[in-house]
């Protein structure tokens, strides 16, 4: 068991080397997800 915490906490500090994420790029993904929902929405809204 103790070699299990061992590796698992050597594998959650990582080594600080993998490639992270745009901020830009997550946030415009996910406003162009956003608009697309809201298109889908307001079109299958039609009738009001």
């Amino acid at each position: 068991m103790t070699n299990f915490v061992a590796t698992a906490a050597q594998l959650a500090e990582g080594n600080g080397q993998h490639n992270s994420l745009q901020p830009w790029l997550t946030g415009g993904g996910a406003l162009l997800i956003l608009l697309l929902l809201l298109v889908v929405t307001v079109s299958f809204n039609k009738d009001r």
